[in-house]
């Protein structure tokens, strides 16, 4: 009985804290997107300079992370040589960068409702690129499960009351990127046997953002901030703006660390639904049926390919398993064999 309790209570203790690492992630999460919009919106705080935001995180994400690992040494640097770096960080920098900026910009065109139905091809455009650089295998039951979250969001689309060609151009483009920033972090660092923590990450990926966001903003936003004297920095509001920013990639790091990529995936989930009630609720952006609908569609679609990853993710699980299981039994049975013949000879003597 008292081990049984204890059990139950180790258990309902893992179970409360994959809840509160969720929580803490769709909270951060919700919170910088909501941040962001009523930064760039110009019916709200009316200051449309998405790669000056961009540059204000990376440049705040930068100096954390080089303070937590430089000056106070919490976090252990990656062993990287300048070859590796030129090679391996610099283009995922240089996507990552590109997609932040497209992807804060369509904030000034799309509502937020619209953006989180947008994103909902992100498997689409994981899944086509990893097939593109022979990371994924070509399957006509995924491409199909593919199609039908593309229909859904099209759909979704079709029935967006404030749509805008160049604020769906700048949203697809960042997910175009981000996906390619995902599949070159499997190309570049994770089939080279690296891997980065959140920290270490924004350590080394963070700099190289904002160094490649500092050649378009010289030509594009500062001559406009230049014009506008009237604006004034607000440490509070980028400051906690920026903060929200760098406490994120830590609860991205907890998640999935703690629980795992899925439970992040249905996490994800989550938020944009609440983002979309929220939207609708609260900033009063318009939501359609047929939205929902498309949306909804969509959102099956997504369902069911981490459902199909899962189970093959256990499958694997599985198989390793029996061959670690078969190496042990054969293992042990040329044992038994020398053991057998040393006994034999024995005997002969």
């Amino acid at each position: 009985m008292g081990k049984g309790g204890a059990l139950s209570e180790s258990v309902l203790k893992k179970i409360l804290l994959s809840y509160t690492y969720v929580g803490i992630w769709i909270f951060l999460s919700f919170t910088v997107i909501v941040y962001n919009k009523y930064i760039l919106d110009k019916k709200m705080y009316n200051w449309p300079f998405p790669i000056s935001l961009t540059m204000i995180h990376m440049g705040f994400c930068s100096s954390i992370a080089f303070c937590l690992v430089r000056v106070f040494r919490l976090v252990e640097p990656v062993s990287m040589s300048r070859d590796l770096y030129l090679s391996s960080v610099v283009p995922i920098g240089a996507l990552y960068s590109l997609s932040l900026w497209l992807s804060n910009s369509a904030y000034i065109y799309l509502s937020v409702s619209f953006i989180q139905m947008l994103k909902a091809l992100m498997p689409v455009a994981v899944y086509s690129i990893g097939v593109l650089f022979k990371k994924d295998s070509f399957k006509s039951d995924t491409m199909a499960n593919m199609l039908s979250i593309s229909v859904g969001v099209a759909i979704a689309a079709y029935g967006e009351a404030r749509f805008d060609s160049w604020g769906v151009f700048l949203q697809l483009g960042a997910v175009a990127f981000e996906a390619t920033r995902l599949v070159m972090i499997q190309i570049l660092l994770t089939s080279k046997g690296i891997t980065l923590n959140p920290i270490t990450s924004l350590y080394y990926v963070a700099p190289c953002c904002f160094v490649f966001l500092l050649v378009p903003w010289i030509f594009v936003e500062l001559p406009v901030l230049r014009e506008s004297s009237s604006f004034h920095f607000d440490f509070v509001i980028f400051g906690t703006n920026s903060l929200c920013a760098f406490a994120l990639n830590l609860a991205v790091f907890l998640l999935v660390g703690k629980t795992s990529a899925l439970t992040m995936n249905v996490a994800g989930v989550v938020k944009d639904w609440l983002l979309i009630a929220f939207s609708w609720s609260v900033i009063k952006d318009t939501v359609t049926p047929l939205n929902l609908f498309g949306y909804a569609l969509a959102f099956l679609g997504v369902a069911y390919y981490n459902h199909s990853k899962l189970q093959a993710l256990k499958a694997k699980e599985t198989q390793k398993k029996a061959a670690q299981a078969d190496e042990e039994a054969g293992r042990l049975l040329e044992e038994r064999e020398g053991d057998g013949m040393g006994k034999k000879s024995e005997s002969q003597d």
